[in-house]
């Protein structure tokens, strides 16, 4: 026995509320990591960023309250009036509150990719590389307007998303957002390992953490996704459980990049702050007279001292390798260089 469309979409948005609800925290913190990086970097709020965690938790709204009014009507105020009752309701494809909420999954859907895109782009530096992510993402965007426009068009009655010309294109929609992101992702997680190979020798830390972040995020939308293909591709009513849950995880991965790796930035900088004040506190020279011992300045008094000029020289250490490829790869090796500092606040 197949699940009943009217228990799925309790279901379904009671999910969805509870990932909402984790969205928004997520997105308050989001802001703050923001603030602070900017403020610790001394430069202005990366509003780039703000105004896309802005619209991702707007689409996020929107297709929250949309479900909720969907649950209202079909439950409550046409549940003797709207003709088969709740089950009928929830399966007609062209009920205005699903195409609704198909049109802001599309929107969120594209946003979502656009900005993993843009990452993958920040990191490699090159349209070349991001020229079929680029195609898929425009195949998306036609495919999801075919979606709408289909299921906005379908008879009363005529059945569900499953028995429909509806159908195809969500399985393509599904599909090509899938491919999208593992190919994406899969190309971030490689430049970042590879550029952390490169100029491992050179200083001290690892990229790798910002990898598993990447990797981790990706890896949750991916299975997400690949749960709902399965559940359509198999006429479950399961996917339209998956499908509400899609759009919090979609802003709550965007989030998670944000706030793993400004925490990993915050922990490095106190790590460096506290060093540093031992390093200083541990090598600051304490003398005594009259009989006093030193350091201790109860029992003597400290001599004065005159202050200390100190000069420091800034040493630049550049490997065989680049040194040999200088003409040729000087502005690979300095974007690789600047990676840890530049380019994954980029990604961020």
């Amino acid at each position: 026995m197949g699940l009943p469309l009217d228990l799925s979409a309790v279901i379904s948005t009671t999910l969805e509320g509870i990932l909402y609800g984790f969205s928004i925290f997520m997105f308050g913190v989001t802001l703050y990591i923001l603030k602070e990086n900017s403020r610790r970097a001394g430069r202005d709020m990366n509003y780039k960023m703000v105004s896309l965690s802005v619209a991702l938790l707007i689409c996020s709204t929107a297709h929250m309250i949309i479900d909720f009014v969907r649950a209202c009507r079909g439950f409550v105020f046409e549940r003797d009036s709207y003709p088969g009752g709740p089950i009928a309701f929830f399966a007609q494809p062209s009920e205005s509150t699903f195409v609704a909420k198909n049109a802001v999954y599309t929107i969120q859907t594209l946003l979502g990719d656009g900005i993993l895109i843009y990452r993958c782009y920040v990191v490699w530096q090159s349209w070349l590389i991001v020229a079929f992510p680029i195609v898929l993402w425009f195949w998306i965007a036609v495919v999801g307007v075919l979606c709408v426009q289909s299921a906005s068009v379908v008879p009363m009655g005529a059945g569900t998303v499953f028995l429909t010309t509806v159908g195809r294109w969500i399985t393509a929609f599904y599909a090509s957002t899938l491919a999208t992101n593992f190919f994406v992702t899969i190309l971030l997680a490689y430049k970042i390992w590879t550029t952390n190979q490169r100029i491992a020798r050179m200083r001290q830390g690892s990229l790798l953490p910002v990898v598993r972040v990447v990797a981790d995020a990706g890896m949750l939308y991916s299975v997400t996704l690949a749960a709902a293909l399965g559940c359509f591709v198999q006429k479950s009513n399961g996917q339209y459980v998956v499908l509400d849950m899609v759009c919090p995880i979609i802003s709550i991965t965007f989030y998670m990049v944000i706030i793993r790796i400004g925490l990993a930035e915050s922990q490095r900088s106190t790590d460096l702050g506290t060093g540093s004040a031992l390093s200083a506190a541990h090598h600051q020279p304490i003398f005594s007279h009259g009989g006093g011992h030193m350091g201790d300045p109860a029992r003597g008094q400290a001599v004065p001292m005159s202050r200390l000029q100190v000069h420091i020289t800034k040493v630049r250490e550049t490997d065989v390798s680049t040194l040999e490829n200088e003409g040729d790869t000087g502005s690979e090796t300095d974007r690789d260089r600047k990676m840890e500092g530049l380019e994954v606040r980029n990604v961020v």
